[in-house]
């Protein structure tokens, strides 16, 4: 084996006969290179993305959801929330209720997701930090108040600084009979906007946090929610939580944590980064086809070294193995050298920010956001390294009974 890389990198680094083999040489540890850089800047990037993604929608999501097993509401006297509150890594418990509404403002009118929180939802979730404008208020002493997402926001126009137009909300009375009169069928209320949150399109054009009393008043509700969110400590042991928590409420209660109650999106961020990667990785497969004519242009420049060293007593083995080490050392050289540069670039992208995503305030970040993971490293390198062997094993098998 020794001797084999010995020779092959004496034939990689000595000028060879003819000089177009020289040229194609670097080509090929040039292509290997770039898509070596291109596939680690592009994942590092994707990371940066699901980092952000996952960061922003965390704000509104909790820990762990109580939900029921059967129908949409439960009475919140059947869960044993002293004792969950009493669990070691237990913070936040608040009992909220989700109801599709019709909000209109003004003239106009937009259906949205009307969610009414507990007094621990604030201290639980972030949803604070992401107010773009008006402030952060769901109730005080004199009334009631709504926090609306962007997207609702724009399409109803409303002005959380406006304190004389309300917006006015409908909600179907629970068991009402057809009438007539629509105004009937529906319970209203009237309440303020406080501020506009931004997390991403989704929550934005969906989400209306509200007090859960007021949902309680419009739904006719006494002690009835939809969910129990819980917030953890930070250090908390959550699967042991979660178990704790499922043990306490029953089989007749679903405990899901955070990676369940967004699987799809989990599941979505990790099948599009792993697209891209195939796609990025087939690149490269095509790039190295460059490897492919180096070394057989190699093989024919060193026809002459093939036969010495046959006379000299290398079997065919060796012999393979010569041109086969070249291969790999031009796909090693390519790989390490693009793992740096991708680095390099990586590491620009995340204390300069040079990569725009947009005009400044159209997004809620301006820079490309870039998150290095090592297991991104140890795929790249060693597709490249695998991808790299079968290019050079490609020609190498050829130099039976054409060179010997």
């Amino acid at each position: 084996m020794r001797l084999s890389v010995y020779i092959a990198k004496r034939y990689l680094f000595s000028k060879k006969t003819n000089n177009i083999i020289n040229i194609i040489t670097k080509v090929s540890i040039s292509s290997v290179t770039i898509g070596a850089l291109a596939l680690i800047v592009v994942l590092s990037v994707f990371n940066g993305f699901e980092k952000l993604v996952l960061t922003l929608s965390n704000t509104i999501i909790p820990d762990i959801q109580i939900s029921a097993n059967e129908g949409k509401t439960f009475d919140a006297f059947t869960i044993p929330s002293d004792k969950i509150k009493k669990l070691n890594g237990v913070l936040y418990y608040s009992e909220v209720i989700e109801e599709n509404a019709l909000l209109q403002y003004k003239s106009k009118q937009f259906l949205a997701t009307l969610k009414g929180v507990g007094g621990d939802y604030q201290k639980m979730t972030r949803l604070d930090t992401m107010i773009v404008q008006g402030k952060y208020l769901l109730k005080n002493e004199n009334a009631y108040y709504a926090i609306v997402g962007q997207g609702i926001a724009n399409n109803l126009s409303i002005n959380p600084n406006d304190f004389l137009t309300p917006i006015t909300v409908y909600i179907p009375k629970r068991g009402r009979s057809v009438s007539l009169d629509p105004t009937e069928a529906f319970n209203s209320e009237n309440m303020l906007s406080s501020g506009i949150f931004s997390i991403q399109q989704e929550y934005d054009i969906k989400y209306v946090f509200v007090p859960i009393e007021f949902t309680r008043l419009l739904l006719d509700y006494k002690n009835e929610v939809t969910s129990i969110e819980i917030g953890l400590a930070p250090n908390a042991k959550k699967e042991e939580v979660q178990k704790q928590i499922q043990q306490l409420v029953g089989n007749q209660f679903k405990v899901k944590n955070r990676f369940q109650t967004q699987e799809i999106l989990y599941k979505v961020i990790k099948s599009e980064k792993w697209a891209v990667f195939f796609i990025l990785t087939f690149i490269l497969l095509i790039a190295t086809f460059n490897i492919i004519g180096s070394i057989s242009m190699l093989i024919i420049d060193k026809k002459k070294d093939i036969e010495t060293l046959s006379s000299m007593g290398a079997d065919l083995k060796l012999i393979r193995r010569i041109f086969l080490m070249e291969g790999m050392l031009i796909s090693f050289i390519g790989a390490i050298s693009g793992l740096i540069l991708g680095t390099i670039i990586c590491l620009i992208q995340i204390k300069f920010g040079l990569l725009k995503i947009g005009a400044a305030g159209s997004f809620v970040i301006n820079d490309y956001p870039v998150h290095i993971q090592l297991m991104d490293y140890v795929y790249v390198f060693f597709t490249v390294i695998i991808i790299g062997y079968f290019a050079a094993w490609y020609p190498v098998r050829q130099i039976k009974g054409k060179n010997l």
